[in-house]
């Protein structure tokens, strides 16, 4: 049984129109208008127990709006939830004790506390028995490594420790579903990799669902092997992160340092991306022309090195966006 089950989920917004000038302000106020945005149109799918999914799509596509319903916060419209078997409209306070969110950009704990003393706050707040809370303290504090700073006000922290208490404090009352929204923003590479690797160990270790939310492609590439897509409220893909590059890489990206200028004008399957006297980058289109087709026309004897790569992953999420909203 899933973990996460949605179906045919919608929810509209009536949003109150601003009109210029003081007569327009004043009508605002004494006969508003109002325009109905349709958040979230009828989407559906599931999260088996354990999946570690990314929930992506543009700003505005309905991804926070869909999150909120998930956990409690909005109401839908039309469609079912059910997350670890409760309706989250009829039993938000008992899935409150099931699920845990991390929010990147907004603050949890409290700041003047240490660490330590937020986990405790947590324990409390769940109903956690104080031995019981100390035992998952000292578990969590050797499993992400706290010990240096788990008894220094949160005020005092870098972002990258104190994103690392933040995932802790979610983990205080043992959540089955952690819901992640940007939780590397603001971070530099090195500290984005460490709070990747405790995401993953997290998830061996407890078997945590986890529903990530992020901008950042490394977060998905690296974690996730399912990608939901949404855009204008609508899922437009739902595929393993492995299909999705075996579909969307077609295209392959050929840098060449040459001996001799190349002129590629005109030729099919081959876009020219760069090129600067010796240095030329092109895109093949291998659904049009082979890569070693493309090599040919550099000839290899012309070539002092070369380096073949996929797309971005950034750039084919992107360009699904953009069909998307043709």
């Amino acid at each position: 049984m899933p973990i996460i089950e949605v179906k045919k989920l919608s929810k509209t917004f009536k949003v109150k129109l601003k009109e210029k000038g003081f007569k327009g302000s004043l009508k605002s106020i004494f006969k508003p208008k109002y325009k109905t945005i349709k958040a979230v149109k009828g989407i559906s799918f599931e999260v088996e127990k354990g999946e570690m999914i990314a929930f992506i799509g543009p700003n505005g596509a309905g991804k926070s709006t869909t999150i909120k319903m998930l956990t409690g916060i909005l109401y839908p419209q039309t469609g079912d939830i059910k997350v670890i078997g409760l309706d989250p409209r009829k039993d938000r306070k008992k899935l409150a004790y099931e699920i845990g969110t991390v929010f990147g950009q907004k603050e949890q704990l409290w700041t003047h506390l240490t660490p330590y003393d937020n986990f405790k706050f947590f324990g409390a707040i769940y109903d956690i028995p104080e031995s019981r809370v100390e035992k998952k303290i000292e578990e969590l504090n050797e499993l992400f490594e706290l010990s240096e700073f788990i008894n220094t006000p949160v005020r005092n922290l870098s972002l990258g420790q104190r994103i690392r208490c933040e995932i802790v404090a979610s983990l205080i009352h043992e959540p089955k579903v952690l819901f992640l929204d940007e939780p590397t923003i603001g971070l530099d590479p090195v500290v984005k990799e460490n709070i990747r690797s405790l995401i993953k160990r997290m998830n061996k270790e407890y078997k945590t669902t986890i529903f990530l939310t992020s901008h950042d492609v490394g977060d998905i590439e690296k974690l996730c092997k399912r990608v939901i897509i949404i855009n204008n409220g609508s899922v437009v893909l739902d595929d393993t992160m492995e299909n999705l590059k075996y579909h969307y890489l077609n295209k392959k990206i050929v840098d060449a340092k040459m001996k001799e200028k190349v002129n590629l004008d005109n030729e099919e399957g081959i876009t020219i991306l760069k090129d600067k006297g010796y240095n030329l980058k092109i895109e093949v289109d291998t659904l049009k022309r082979s890569v070693s087709d493309a090599i040919k026309l550099l000839n290899p004897d012309n070539i002092i090195d070369i380096n073949i790569s996929n797309v971005p992953l950034e750039d084919i999420i992107s360009d699904i966006y953009k069909k998307e909203d043709k």
